[in-house]
């Protein structure tokens, strides 16, 4: 069996190999340079082989963190994520991780071992159908019993989870089909081209109803969404944006893709967005949907939805085009691509007079409630987040959790550059910010990155911290440490008479834990030591974590309620000692 030189070209060897050999030859081909990893009985082939190899191996603590760590790398770098499990346990340890990135369309390839052949659907040790199990939740899977089909598979696998609309797959090998050989031919095991939408032409009728709509709308609004950084369309946006002038609100998972300090951003739409962004939206006559799926939390109830606006949806998923919100237009294809074809078309507008309606509506209906008021003691999540984006400049990657501290994130961090906020956003996965923080800073090594966590969902993934600390990461962990699983507490507050069934947490000494791991830490409780903690966080070298403990019943406001329409904002009582103002001061 030849030996692999991780310095000479493995991809095309015409060489017989181990199923294990050609598994990894296959993801140098690829150009993949990192896994996470958790190895097992079935996948042991795979790892014996990983030695021969150029492909580094984040030893992860848990298969689920694992998941998260490539659907992290993928967000950062917009490359494909690679992680790899053992059969049963190991595999569906990944599952809250492959239904994250399908919720939010992440391309990663998740590889698992299984038993031989010969035992499959005995009741074996460790066995699993972890294709059934996952078939909801992948793009696609394969199950691979044959050495001579690793490569085209994987091949195909890569293919599939970039394609089109992105998205995880799975590959199960079964350890025969890893200890057998057969011949390896990169290049062979290309596969056939995908046959993506056709492309719309100038003359389609649907662009000519796109540009008659754009001519005559008076209140246009586009609704920027995370395919715009699926994409690559940053650059378009912008352009079309510019030149037809017009306000640009942005999806949870849009931020980033326009930049925030550009005069025509509004900020975020939706449950916790801004409320003058909101306003517009419901006041509109023209709403362009950039990528994005009208998800429940930016629509509020659909009967009241933008009822004056026609609607002009691009995507490049035509399941999505109607599911939620009829349009008037469709143009279902790739957002830059589909842009491209548009911007020549339009002529240039000059008339700012609905942009100026817009921005006047921020005097009044502010959400910038917590930015500067007098330091009374109390450290609250937003004076965390806000010192934090003024720290470093708003140039970290943040990668946060779900509930609170995440809407706040959104709303006092702003994101100017695409690829800089890593967050979980159609399936809100608690435990989602260290591991995925990891991979965000595996793909991109010279970052500032930042994890920001609530005290539940931190504890969720704690274990990672050792993996941190194995691979040597200068990461730094924002723990926003309220008592509560903050979001919970909010909504029984609001809908439940302030039961609090449950949502009070005992968390163990945040700073203690991590020393624990070999990490340093602070605990921060006022305004004033945010920023000397945060400074000294940036000056460590090597994983940081600050302790923030936070007024306990704050809230996140606006809030929309259930069942409200989007303009219908719960805002801050006003009993709370907090100033609202619409500017940073």
């Amino acid at each position: 069996m030849p030996k692999m030189n991780p310095k000479k070209n493995t991809t095309n060897l015409n060489a017989q190999l181990t199923g294990s050999e050609i598994m990894w030859a296959t993801l140098v081909g690829e150009g993949v340079e990192t896994v996470f990893g958790y190895p097992g009985g079935a996948i042991l082939p795979a790892y014996d082989a990983l030695r021969k190899f150029p492909i580094h191996h984040v030893l992860v603590r848990h298969e689920q963190g694992a998941a998260h760590m490539a659907d992290g790398f993928a967000r950062a770098s917009g490359k494909v994520g690679v992680c790899i499990a053992t059969s049963g346990p190991g595999a569906t340890n990944l599952v809250t991780g492959i239904a994250t990135a399908m919720a939010d369309s992440i391309p990663i390839v998740c590889i698992t071992g299984q038993v031989s052949s010969k035992v499959l659907g005995s009741d074996a040790f460790q066995e699993i159908d972890i294709t059934g199990i996952t078939l909801p939740i992948t793009k696609h899977n394969f199950l691979v019993t044959r050495a001579e089909d690793i490569a085209p598979t994987l091949r195909k696998a890569f293919q599939l989870a970039q394609d089109g609309r992105p998205g995880p797959v799975l590959v199960d090998f079964t350890k025969d089909a890893q200890q057998a050989t057969a011949l390896f031919d990169f290049h062979a095991a290309k596969p056939a081209p995908a046959r993506p939408h056709p492309m719309l032409k100038a003359e389609t009728p649907e662009m000519l109803a796109a540009i008659e709509l754009l001519k005559t709308a008076k209140r246009p609004v586009i609704l920027a969404g995370h395919g715009i950084l699926q994409s690559n369309a940053m650059e378009q946006v912008r352009q079309f944006a510019e030149r037809q002038q017009i306000p640009v609100a942005s999806t949870l998972l849009g931020l980033g893709a326009f930049p925030a300090s550009h005069p025509l951003s509004l900020g975020m739409m939706g449950m916790h967005g801004e409320s003058w962004v909101n306003n517009a939206i419901q006041q509109a006559d023209l709403l362009l949907a950039f990528g994005m799926r009208f998800d429940d939390r930016v629509t509020g109830n659909l009967a009241s939805y933008a009822l004056n606006a026609k609607k002009i949806h691009i995507d490049i998923d035509p399941y999505e085009i109607n599911k939620v919100v009829k349009v008037d237009v469709a143009l279902i294809g790739d957002l830059r691509a589909v842009l491209n074809t548009l911007l020549p078309l339009l002529p240039k507008k000059s008339d700012a007079s609905w942009i100026r309606e817009v921005n006047a509506m921020k005097g009044d209906e502010s959400v910038r409630d917590i930015i500067n008021p007098p330091d009374n003691g109390h450290l609250y999540a937003a004076h965390v987040i806000n010192d934090l984006w003024r720290e470093t400049n708003g140039d970290a990657i943040i990668a946060t959790d779900v509930g609170q501290h995440q809407m706040w994130e959104a709303q006092y961090y702003k994101h100017d550059a695409p690829r800089t906020l890593v967050t979980s956003g159609g399936l809100g996965t608690m435990g989602f910010a260290l591991p995925a923080g990891i991979g965000a800073k595996m793909a991109a090594p010279n970052k500032d990155v930042w994890i920001i966590a609530g005290d539940g969902g931190f504890q969720m993934t704690a274990a990672e911290l050792s993996t941190a600390v194995q691979e040597n990461l200068d990461i730094n962990i924002a723990v926003i440490n309220n008592g509560f699983l903050g979001m919970v507490r909010q909504w029984q507050e609001a809908f439940y008479d302030k039961n609090y069934s449950c949502s009070p947490i005992l968390s163990p000494d945040f700073v203690k834990l991590a020393d624990a791991h070999g990490i340093k830490g602070l605990t921060v409780t006022k305004r004033s030591e945010v920023i000397p903690a945060v400074k000294a966080a940036r000056k460590h070298k090597g994983p940081f974590l600050i302790n923030f403990q936070v007024e306990k019943e704050d809230g996140v406001y606006p809030m929309i309620a259930p069942g409200a329409a989007l303009h219908e904002m719960v805002r801050r009582p006003k009993h709370d000692p907090l100033i609202e103002t619409s500017e940073d001061e």
